[in-house]
């Protein structure tokens, strides 16, 4: 992977504690996503959303902004900004991945979009280069979110019109038991799932990493349980295994999570908006 740097004064990041462990999650991603890439690409769920639109609509766009579209994935996110900015850089951990976004980005007549291999917790960019970072669908696969959000803020240029983070993902439920139950679900489908983290965990952390958060937009995420196991490829062992989990769940998971007779279900998601902190530096590890 590239992290050389570019330019002058340019601060990398120190590495994170857990780093051996964070190697093989970032590993397990992927090895996973590497195979699965064509499925993203084709990926309804991925393609386009209601919260794709808020996204363009929170981004205040001028026209000629530098955006950093991170765990770019098949690029989806990358090429709905890219018409309504002067460059987009998107990375991500899997070559394959990259290479379904460079094929979107050739069928669709986009040129203005490069993408690169990179790491969200190390990115290979001088302070202050991006006047808007991106972040759809990726984040519960980074073993430290803290350290990701940090990078965001190192590269995210500050002065009168500061820089901004849109981060959307599936958010996780305050109560322990559907919690435990979301987290068994994602885990048994996707060995390379990390977390779902709460409302409430994504706003501390934003605030650490030195942003002003807002959960700016929630919405409903339906789910197909046959396609959601068949995009991964999950092993017919742990489809079984998810099934049961679903079947036996306690009424109050059954419910928060909506679950139907086919077992296809509805997570929770959200909008993240994060302006730079005027004078705010992160606050300490964790």
């Amino acid at each position: 992977m590239d992290t050389e740097t570019e330019g002058k004064g340019t601060t990398m990041p120190e590495k994170p504690a857990g780093q051996e462990e964070a190697a093989d999650v970032k590993g397990a991603v992927r090895r996973q996503f590497s195979q699965t890439a064509a499925h993203y690409r084709a990926s309804q769920v991925h393609a386009g959303g209601v919260e794709l639109e808020q996204m363009l609509a929170l981004a205040r766009l001028r026209g000629d902004e530098t955006v950093l579209d991170a765990g770019c994935g098949p690029g989806h996110t990358a090429l709905a900004f890219a018409p309504h900015v002067g460059q987009v850089i998107a990375v991500d951990l899997s070559q394959e991945m990259l290479a379904e976004g460079r094929r979107l980005a050739r069928e669709r007549g986009i040129d203005n979009v490069e993408f690169r291999l990179g790491d969200v917790e190390a990115l290979p960019f001088p302070e202050g280069s991006f006047d808007l970072v991106t972040s759809r669908y990726s984040a519960h696969h980074w073993p430290h979110p803290l350290q990701a959000l940090r990078e965001f803020r190192r590269v995210l240029r500050a002065g009168p019109r500061p820089g901004r983070l849109l981060l959307a993902d599936v958010v996780s439920f305050d109560d322990f038991t559907v919690d435990t139950h979301v987290q068994a679900m994602e885990l048994l489908r996707d060995p390379s799932h990390v977390r779902d983290h709460t409302v409430g965990q994504w706003l501390a952390m934003l605030d650490r990493a030195g942003f002003q958060g807002e959960a700016a937009f929630t919405w409903a995420l339906r789910l197909d349980f046959a396609s959601w196991v068949a995009r991964m490829e999950t092993p017919a062992l742990q489809v079984a295994a998810i099934r049961a989990l679903l079947q036996q769940a306690p009424e109050e998971v059954r419910q928060a999570l909506r679950v139907e007779a086919d077992c296809s279900f509805t997570f929770p998601c959200a909008v993240f908006q994060g302006v730079l902190a005027d004078g705010t530096a992160p606050t300490g590890e964790g």
